[in-house]
C-alpha cells in the first residue's frame, strides 16, 4: 500500500496545532479563534514599529512587542480584490481567476460594472472553517464581487456587515447608484445616504461601526463557546479617507493619519475584548494590508517606507505589507521572522490551526506560517511570484528578486498627474512602457538594497549563480501554471448596485439600464 506521507505528517501537526490551548481560560474549545485584520492600502511604513516617525501606532506597536513582527510579508497582487481573493482561496489570483487577458499585464478589481466575481469552484476559506464547526463574520469590504451570487454568505461566512464594493461616490443614482452596505444578505442603506461620508472634512462613523460590530460578534461566540474565524476589513485608508469625529484633526499626518489612529484604536480595542474574555490565549490574530500605499494620493495616501513605488506596481512598494501576529501564550513576545509570507498563507496556516487539511483537487500556494510564527524556523526555499495581471513580473527568492517586466504606469497617465512612485526617477529599472526583461532579468538583492536602485551586473559570477536557481523556479512555476476563466474581461452597466436585495423594504431599488455587456479596459 502507498502511504502519503505528506498527509500525514499534516495531519499530525495540524491536530496538535489544534489542541494547543491549556484551558486557562476555564472555558475551552478544542480548535482556536482566528482573527484576520486586513486593511486598505495601508504601507508597510505606516506602522511606528516599522519606523514612521510620527509614532501614532502604539496599539499595533504593541500587539507587535506582545507577538511577532513578518518585515517579510507579501500580498499576491498589487490591486485590492485580486489579493483578497487570494487570501480567501489560497491561491494566486492568475489561478483563481481574479485577472483580465483584455491587455496585458493589467491589474483588474471589481468594480460595480464588473460582471465577474468568485467563481463557485474556488473553495473559500470560510466554507472549509465551517465544516469543523467555525462561525465565520466579514466586516468591511468584500470586494469579490457585488453580484448577489458572489456575495459572502454563499461563500462559507455566516454574518456580513460591510459593502461588496469600495465606497466610492457619491453618485445620483441615474447614471451609476451608490454602493449599498449589507447586513447579512441583505442591504440596511448606501453610502452617502445612509452611512455618511464627509469628503470634506474626512468625517465618518463607519469605523466605530465596524468595530462594534467585531466586539458584539466576538463576545456572541465567547458565550457560546463557538470557534469562529473574525475577518475584519475596514476601509477607511483607502481614497477617499475618513475617521470619526474624535480622531479627524489629531494626526500629524493628515486625513489619512486621523484614518491610521482610529485603526490602530480598533485593533487595540479589539485585542482588550479578547483579554477581558480571557479568550486571548486561544485566538490567532494576523494583522496585514491588501498591497501597498497609494502613492498616486500624495499627502492623501500611506507610506511604503524605504521601497520602491506602491500600488498597482511590483516593484517591494507595491506589495511588500505591514504584518503583525499574535498570539499570547503560543507565540513568543517580541519576535522577528524573515519568514517569506504571502496573505495566501493565511488560508493555509488557518487551516491547520483550525485541523483542517487542504483542498488536494488544486494547487494551493499557501504555505503554513505556524513554523516560523511557533518555532522560528524558517524555510529558505519559500518563492514570492510577483504578478500584474496575466503575467508573471518578478520573482524572489531568498533575498534575490529577479525582474522580468518592469513597468510603473504610462507617461500620458503621469502627465495628467498620476504617479505611482513617490517622485524618483530610478533610471533602467522604472519604466513607463512595459519592458520585457525575460532574456536578462534585473536582479536585485534586497538586503544590500531593498530600495531596488542597484542592479547586479549580469556578467557576474554571482548574478549566475542566483539567476540559475531563480530560472529553474520560474520554468517549474510556468510549465504547472494552469490560469483560471478570467474575471475582469466583460463589464455591463446593467449589473451595478440597482436593486440589491433588500432595497424594497427601505424603498431604495433603482431602475438601472438594459444588459448590454463590453469589454472592460484597464489602464494600468
Amino acid at each position: 500500500m502507498e502511504v502519503n506521507f505528506g498527509a500525514v505528517f499534516f495531519t499530525i501537526y495540524a491536530l496538535l496545532a489544534s489542541c494547543m490551548y491549556d484551558g486557562a481560560a476555564g472555558k475551552s474549545t478544542d480548535k482556536p479563534n482566528i482573527i484576520i485584520m486586513l486593511m486598505d492600502d495601508m504601507g508597510w511604513g505606516d506602522l511606528g514599529i516599522f519606523g514612521h516617525p510620527a509614532k501614532e501606532t502604539p496599539n499595533l506597536d504593541k500587539m507587535a512587542a506582545e507577538g511577532i513582527l513578518l518585515p517579510d510579508f507579501y500580498t499576491a497582487n498589487p490591486l485590492c480584490s485580486p489579493s483578497r481573493a487570494a487570501l480567501m482561496t489560497g491561491r494566486l489570483p492568475i489561478r483563481n481567476g481574479f485577472y483580465t487577458t483584455n491587455q496585458h499585464a493589467r491589474n483588474g478589481y471589481t468594480p460595480q460594472r464588473i460582471v465577474g466575481g468568485i467563481p463557485d469552484s474556488e473553495e473559500l476559506l470560510p466554507e472549509l472553517l465551517h465544516e469543523v464547526g467555525y462561525r465565520s463574520k466579514i466586516i468591511g469590504k468584500w470586494h469579490l464581487g457585488q453580484q448577489p451570487q458572489y456575495h459572502p454568505l454563499l461563500h462559507g461566512f455566516d454574518e456580513w456587515f460591510g459593502s461588496p464594493n469600495c465606497h466610492f461616490g457619491p453618485y445620483n443614482n441615474k447614471a451609476q447608484p451608490n454602493i449599498p452596505v449589507y447586513k447579512d444578505a441583505e442591504m440596511v442603506g448606501r453610502y452617502y445616504e445612509d452611512f455618511l461620508i464627509n469628503k470634506q472634512t474626512g468625517e465618518s462613523n463607519l469605523t466605530q461601526i465596524y468595530i462594534k460590530e467585531a466586539l458584539i460578534f466576538i463576545e456572541a461566540q465567547q458565550k457560546a463557546n463557538t470557534p469562529f474565524f473574525l475577518y475584519w476589513t475596514p476601509d477607511a485608508t483607502h481614497e477617499p479617507v475618513y475617521s470619526s469625529k474624535d480622531f479627524v484633526g489629531t494626526s500629524q499626518r493628515g486625513k489619512y493619519g486621523d484614518a491610521v489612529r482610529e485603526l490602530d484604536s480598533g485593533v487595540g480595542v479589539i485585542l482588550q475584548k479578547l483579554r477581558e474574555l480571557k479568550i486571548d490565549n486561544n485566538t490567532f490574530v494576523l494583522f496585514t494590508s491588501d498591497n501597498g500605499a497609494a502613492l498616486y494620493a500624495g499627502v492623501g495616501g500611506g507610506s511604503n517606507g524605504p521601497f520602491l513605488c506602491g500600488k498597482e506596481t511590483t516593484y517591494e512598494g507595491g506589495l511588500r505589507e505591514p504584518a503583525i501576529a499574535w498570539w499570547p501564550g503560543k507565540i513568543n513576545p517580541g519576535g522577528v521572522t524573515h519568514q517569506l509570507g504571502t496573505v495566501m498563507d493565511l488560508f493555509t496556516t488557518a487551516l491547520e490551526l483550525a485541523g483542517v487539511e487542504p483542498p488536494t483537487d488544486r494547487i494551493i500556494d499557501g504555505k503554513s506560517l505556524l513554523p516560523a510564527l511557533l518555532n522560528n524556523k524558517v524555510d529558505p526555499d519559500r518563492v514570492i511570484f510577483y504578478y500584474r495581471g496575466n503575467e508573471m513580473m518578478a520573482v524572489r527568492h531568498g533575498l534575490y528578486k529577479a525582474h522580468y517586466w518592469t513597468w510603473t504606469n504610462s507617461l500620458q497617465e503621469r502627465a495628467q498627474g498620476v504617479n505611482f512612485c513617490r517622485g524618483e526617477n530610478v533610471t533602467d529599472i522604472m519604466t513607463h512602457e512595459q519592458t520585457n526583461r525575460t532574456l536578462s532579468p534585473l536582479l536585485i538583492h534586497l538586503g544590500r538594497d531593498p530600495g531596488e536602485r542597484y542592479p547586479i551586473a549580469n556578467h557576474t559570477q554571482e548574478y549566475k549563480t542566483a539567476m540559475k536557481t531563480i530560472q529553474a523556479i520560474v520554468d517549474d512555476h510556468k510549465a504547472n501554471m494552469i490560469p483560471g476563466d478570467p474575471q475582469f474581461n466583460w463589464c455591463d452597466s446593467a449589473v451595478m448596485n440597482w436593486s440589491p436585495p433588500g432595497c424594497e423594504k427601505l424603498n431604495k431599488c433603482l431602475k438601472g439600464p438594459a444588459s448590454k455587456p463590453y469589454k472592460c479596459t484597464w489602464p494600468h
